[in-house]
C-alpha cells in the first residue's frame, strides 16, 4: 500500500483545491507495468475512500485522462494524459540530451539508470534507461522511493534549498529533523569530495539494490532532479559501485551540465 498520497498537503489553505489534489493522486497511482487498475486497487494505493475513487475515475475517464476500453472494470492512462506527458517532456530542455547520455551510461556499466523527481516526501521515478541485452526489469517509472535510506533520497536531501528541505522533513513522518540533518551533511560531504552519493548498506531501506546518485539542477525546474545508477548487489559490488559506476555517473551528469552551460546542483545550493 502506498499510503495516503494526499497527506502532508496544505488543505487548510483557502487556495488549495482538495478535489483536484485527489484527482491527481489517482493519476499518480499508475505504474508503467500495470495491466490496468480497478477502483479498489487505486483506493489502496492512494489511501482515498473507494467511493471517492469511483467518482474521480468516472470523471477522469469522461475527460479522457483515463480509459477502460478493453476491460470495463480496470482503468488505464488515457490519451489526454499521454498528451500532457508529451508536452511536459518536450518543455524540459535537458531531456533529449540526458536520454543519450544516460542510455550510454546504462550500456557501459550494465546498470539501470534512473531520473527521479521529488513527489512531496518521496522520490518518483520519472524515467528509466535499461542496459541493452539485460532483461531484468528492476525498478520502473512511476515507482516511489523514500528519501531516507536510499542513495537517491540522500542526494536529494543534500541538494534541496533550505526552505524545501525543512518542508520535506516536516511532511515525512519517517525522518526526524536530527536524522535528516545527519543524512544531509553526510551526503553533501560525499558530493563535494567524490561527486556522487552512495548510502551505506546498513542505512538502506531495502537490501535489494546498490546505487549511486547525483543531483542535477536544470534551468526549467525550481529544484534538482536526481540521476541514479543501480543494480542488484550480486551484479554490482560496493567496490565497483564506488570505484567505477559512481565516478562514471558523476562524469555523465557533469557532461550534461557542460553541454547546457549549467552549474552543479551543489554549487546552486551553496
Amino acid at each position: 500500500m502506498e499510503g495516503d498520497m494526499t497527506s502532508g498537503l496544505p488543505e487548510t489553505d483557502r487556495r488549495f483545491a482538495t478535489t483536484l489534489a485527489r484527482g491527481l493522486a489517482v493519476l499518480r497511482a499508475f505504474r508503467s507495468s500495470d495491466d490496468g487498475l480497478g477502483n479498489a486497487e487505486i483506493a489502496e494505493r492512494t489511501g482515498l475512500p473507494k467511493s471517492t475513487v469511483s467518482r474521480l475515475t468516472f470523471t477522469l475517464q469522461s475527460l479522457g485522462y483515463l480509459s477502460h476500453a478493453r476491460r470495463r472494470d480496470r482503468y488505464r492512462p488515457g490519451p489526454a494524459l499521454l498528451a500532457l506527458g508529451n508536452v511536459a517532456a518536450s518543455s524540459l530542455s535537458f531531456m533529449e540530451l540526458a536520454g543519450g547520455t544516460m542510455q550510454r551510461l546504462a550500456d557501459e556499466t550494465g546498470t539501470l539508470s534512473l531520473m527521479l523527481v521529488r513527489d512531496r516526501d518521496k522520490l518518483l521515478i520519472a524515467k528509466t534507461w535499461r542496459p541493452r541485452g539485460v532483461s531484468s526489469l528492476w525498478l520502473e517509472a512511476g515507482h516511489r522511493l523514500p528519501l531516507g535510506g536510499t542513495s537517491s533520497g540522500h542526494a536529494m536531501l543534500a541538494s534541496l534549498p533550505q526552505d524545501a528541505f525543512e518542508a520535506v522533513v516536516a511532511a515525512d513522518d519517517r525522518l526526524t529533523p536530527d536524522r535528516a540533518d545527519e543524512i544531509r551533511r553526510a551526503a553533501y560531504a560525499q558530493l563535494v569530495t567524490q561527486g556522487f552519493v552512495v548510502t551505506p548498506p546498513d542505512q538502506y531501506y531495502t537490501p535489494n539494490i546498490h546505487a549511486a546518485a547525483k543531483p542535477f539542477q536544470a534551468h526549467d525546474l525550481n529544484e534538482p532532479v536526481i540521476f541514479t545508477c543501480g543494480a542488484m548487489p550480486r551484479d554490482l559490488t560496493l567496490d565497483r559501485l564506488r570505484g567505477e559506476v559512481g565516478p562514471k555517473l558523476a562524469e555523465a551528469v557533469r557532461e550534461l551540465e557542460r553541454m547546457l552551460g549549467l552549474s552543479s546542483a551543489i554549487a546552486v545550493r551553496g
